[in-house]
């Protein structure tokens, strides 16, 4: 009888030991688009290419007043302007957030390249609920 309290309590300190030291789950998220990012070397891209890291998480935002693009999408990296998803592929992005979508974005790939279109890879995510 005392063995099997024993157990029990073992079992029952080992259950909330591992409820309690469980690292967060990740937001789980739908890749919705993968582009190039355009512009990189006409804003702050260059000087903080040292900082950039693949995975590093991106904000997505409507620029409505850009004079080139009616629908341009600016890309912002901790709060700096790296440039702009491509207009020939921004359409179903920029409709999204007009309608207020929640969408994010992280860089998906990182490489030197001597065409800047090549250097940055812009992973387009919408937030999945939680199962």
């Amino acid at each position: 009888m005392a063995a099997r309290r024993f157990f029990r309590i073992s079992l029952l300190g080992l259950a909330l030991l591992a409820l309690t030291t469980s690292p967060q789950a990740e937001p789980r998220h739908a890749l919705i688009q993968r582009a190039p990012l355009a512009g990189f070397t006409y804003h702050a891209g260059p000087a903080l290419w040292p900082q950039l890291q693949e995975g590093d998480m991106l904000e997505l935002a409507l620029e409505r007043d850009n004079r080139h693009d009616t629908q341009a999408v600016l890309v912002l990296w901790q709060g700096h302007k790296l440039g702009y998803l491509p207009a020939v592929e921004n359409g179903a992005v920029a409709r999204a957030l007009a309608a207020g979508t929640p969408l994010t974005a992280r860089i998906g790939r990182l490489r030197q390249h001597a065409n800047p279109r090549e250097r940055v890879l812009v992973e387009v995510l919408r937030p999945l609920p939680a199962p």
